[in-house]
């Protein structure tokens, strides 16, 4: 049997725990665009990432806004080719700095680092970093991993596995 004062009390801690989690939001997307910038090396707001599931991994790409600026198409360039390596390396360390947490997906992806495929290409105004395996595992390790970059990113993309 629940008491009112016991109701009053859970209520009251969801309402604390809601206040809380508000509260932080935006300092935490305010800590990510910073670590963010400061670590790929170009402005969040002069560029745009975009993040896809496909049936066999999925994508990253990032592009500068402007044509005209070949400084931050080439630290995009930079920055997704030394991602490429360095997650093919099982190193993950700059998704967790500018995150401040170890985004899901990641121990499964270290671990199987050696089933997927990193395959960064320059595009016009940027780069795309391809992320594709055949096991299942990985796969699903690496769709966890981009929700929760689109997520975080707050970038609006789908977070349905799309079949290009």
């Amino acid at each position: 049997m629940v008491h009112v004062k016991d109701g009053m009390r859970t209520l009251f801690a969801l309402l604390m725990l809601a206040t809380l989690v508000m509260a932080q939001g935006p300092a935490h997307r305010k800590g990510v665009e910073n670590r963010g910038d400061q670590a790929m090396g170009f402005s969040h707001t002069i560029t745009t990432h975009h993040f896809s599931l496909l049936r066999n991994g999925g994508s990253i790409e990032v592009e500068a806004d402007d044509p005209n600026d070949g400084s931050s198409r080439t630290a995009v360039q930079q920055h997704l080719r030394h991602i490429a390596k360095a997650f093919s390396a099982g190193d993950f360390d700059l998704p967790m700095f500018i995150h401040a947490k170890h985004p899901p997906g990641v121990s499964t992806m270290k671990r199987l680092r050696k089933h997927i495929e990193y395959k960064e290409a320059a595009t016009a105004n940027g780069a795309q970093l391809r992320i594709t395996a055949t096991d299942p595992r990985a796969i699903a390790a690496i769709h966890d991993f981009l929700r929760f970059q689109i997520e975080d990113h707050h970038t609006a993309d789908s977070t349905a596995v799309q079949d290009r």
